[in-house]
């Protein structure tokens, strides 16, 4: 595998950012690694990061690079900020940047594949919902998109009584979504969008969540599971005892989402 740090100047954010790419690689000499590259363009899994990380942190804590290594599956993982994946209002505009330029640069600087069936998202805590964000707004663009430990419902979490559990997030919501904040019925609400695809008969990626029973966040993605279910839509779910919101739990399902992707092939 070939690991890449990239720096380069984002026209949607008007600032130099940086994403850590991962690429396939034929190798037999590598030593407890199994890696594979098919010919031609890579199939991708856009990575996302969490609130308060960046776009190293799946490469510093997990075994991201030797989980894909026998897939031929390239990795980029961009770095967002704390921007909850969105075109601020005070602020960058991320979710046009992950959305459109950032698989642009990617692909204009690797043999990165633009097929459907061939892209994939995940993330974790708020990439969670930056991957189901994307996969809901631009479900075209997207075979499957799954969420770990997702912080799926903005518009609870930036509620009075979700900002009481986490005040902490309150400046970041006010530079993110604006001090009103109604978010009910927008591209931003989870919930809301699947309502609006199941109304319309949306053709949408195959889509995966996972939670561990001991995370504060576990309420709220069985609501999100349920409000799946009660809507017809095909939602894949794992939730596990004993797990909080940790490094280690990741670091295990990480695995579990790229089997369920390539649920047909062999994982090794």
């Amino acid at each position: 595998m070939a690991l890449l740090d990239c720096k380069f100047y984002s026209e949607s954010l008007k600032i130099s950012t940086s994403m850590v790419v991962i690429l396939p690689q034929n190798t037999e000499t590598q030593i407890g690694q199994k890696n594979s590259a098919a010919a031609g363009r890579h199939r991708t899994l856009y990575l996302l990061h969490g609130l308060s990380d960046d776009e190293t942190i799946w490469t510093r804590r997990t075994s991201i690079e030797r989980y894909v290594a026998p897939l031929g599956l390239a990795v980029v993982m961009p770095a967002v900020n704390r921007s909850f994946y969105t075109d601020m209002k005070n602020g960058g505009a991320y979710e046009t940047f992950v959305a459109d330029e950032l698989p642009r640069i990617a692909r204009s600087f690797f043999p990165l594949s633009d097929r459907r069936e061939d892209t994939f998202v995940a993330g974790l805590s708020m990439g969670g919902y930056g991957a189901f964000k994307l996969a809901l707004n631009y479900p075209e663009r997207f075979a499957a998109a799954a969420s770990l430990s997702g912080a799926l419902d903005v518009v609870q979490h930036s509620s009075e009584a979700g900002l009481q559990e986490r005040p902490d997030v309150g400046p970041d919501f006010d530079s993110i979504f604006g001090e009103e904040r109604a978010l009910t019925g927008t591209r931003h609400d989870l919930f809301g969008l699947l309502d609006t695809h199941a109304r319309e008969g949306t053709k949408l990626p195959r889509l995966f969540a996972c939670c561990g029973e001991e995370d504060s966040l576990f309420s709220r993605n069985v609501a999100f599971r349920d409000h799946a279910a009660s809507l017809g839509v095909d939602l894949t779910w794992r939730s596990d005892p004993g797990f909080a919101h940790t490094w280690d739990y990741w670091d295990l399902r990480i695995q579990s989402v790229l089997e369920w992707i390539f649920a047909d092939e062999a994982v090794g």
